[in-house]
């Protein structure tokens, strides 16, 4: 037994190495690769603290400071390519995650890390996923694909608030390239989908929280990119009900060009996806299971219909397009506890939509 475990272990050292040796090849100079090796080494290894002195502690007891300033020397001043590493991972790790099935989910997140003081780049105070609360910590957006059996994030970019984009000195200080200016979330989530598409990525079903769904350009953008969702949205966001649009132009009048832009009215208005919500009737709501849970099967009540997001369509000659609304209203909670907008078929099932809902289940318990 022993034996076993020991010819086991060496098994996963010999595949963490050539893992590391395949990554490697693409940091340029050939010296790169050792401080990566132990920085990468450090991560893994136990210990709370994973800045770089008590990494170098950990993976070099004999030749702390050398290994410290090697370690420091690779992380915050040599050059290397984020992208070109995330690429080669990609390229290594995503054909045996298929192996075991198709990519089923792009799935765009955020990444808090805690951070205390106020010199590393982009921290302020926002919400931190991992705290569960608005505190000081750093955000990266990340795109990540997923099937059934795994997650692997393709893409990784630090979000910097406006008030570091707009902050010239402290950019100055902290390194910061001019090129680099502010965008939102859903702008970087976008250019990371683009590009993902780009690079030949098995095109999958999008999927992101709330952060990301209510931004009307995030979800536009990727229709206009070919690729379908089911995103998280807000109760205030606007909608017209089942079977109801926009009313259409004002009769012409002979005199001018003939009026294009859709029209609302105090009678004929869109409602919220709350006042949406609880106006559907007791036979509308459905009991659902999507998965099983660690100790019981995962189920909750889902509701489902068709209906027209209604952001500044007054300003548009053509009414959005029908989508899935989809909300979940847990038995016992006096109002609804999450929404979601889909561009999934019209034909598509109830208890599929919520699975799709759900899909995001795969990275949160990857990451943990």
């Amino acid at each position: 037994m022993a034996q076993t475990s020991l010819d086991r272990q060496d098994a996963a050292e010999r595949r963490f190495e050539e893992y590391l040796e395949a990554i490697g090849s693409v940091l340029g100079h050939a010296d790169r690769r050792a401080p990566m090796h132990d920085y990468c080494t450090g991560l893994l290894l136990p210990g709370p603290r994973k800045s770089v002195e008590p990494m170098a502690a950990r993976v070099a007891p004999q030749r702390v400071q050398a290994a410290h300033q090697s370690l420091h020397h690779f992380v915050a001043k040599a050059e290397w390519n984020d992208e070109a590493i995330l690429d080669a991972v990609r390229e290594r790790v995503l054909p045996p995650i298929e192996r075991h099935g198709p990519i089923r989910h792009w799935i765009i997140d955020d990444t808090g890390v805690p951070k205390k003081g106020k010199l590393s780049v982009g921290v302020a105070r926002q919400y931190c996923g991992q705290l569960g609360k608005q505190d000081n910590c750093q955000v990266a957006v990340t795109l990540s694909v997923a099937n059934e059996q795994a997650s692997l994030p393709i893409a990784y970019r630090l979000y910097l608030p406006q008030s570091w984009a707009d902050d010239l000195e402290r950019r100055r200080t902290a390194g910061v390239p001019e090129a680099i200016g502010f965008e939102t979330k859903p702008q970087i989530a976008l250019g990371q989908v683009r590009a993902a598409l780009a690079k030949g990525v098995s095109r999958g079903l999008v999927l992101s929280d709330a952060g990301y769904g209510i931004d009307t350009g995030f979800r536009t953008g990727l229709t206009e990119l070919g690729l379908r969702y089911v995103v998280g949205v807000q109760s205030s966001i606007s909608l017209w009900p089942p079977g109801q649009e926009p009313l259409p132009p004002k009769p012409w009048s002979g005199v001018g060009r003939p009026p294009k832009l859709r029209r609302r009215d105090e009678e004929h208005k869109p409602v919220s996806a709350l006042e949406l919500a609880k106006s559907l009737s007791a036979q509308a709501w459905r009991a659902i299971t999507w998965r099983e849970g660690t100790n019981a099967p995962l189920a909750s009540r889902f509701a489902a219909v068709r209906v027209r997001p209604a952001h500044r369509d007054d300003w548009r000659s053509e009414p959005h397009a029908e989508e899935w609304l989809l909300i979940e209203w847990p038995k016992g909670e006096k109002e609804p506890t999450k929404y979601w907008l889909s561009t999934l078929p019209k034909r598509t099932t109830r208890t599929e939509l919520v699975a799709a809902a759900k899909g995001r289940w795969r990275i949160e318990i990857d990451q943990t």
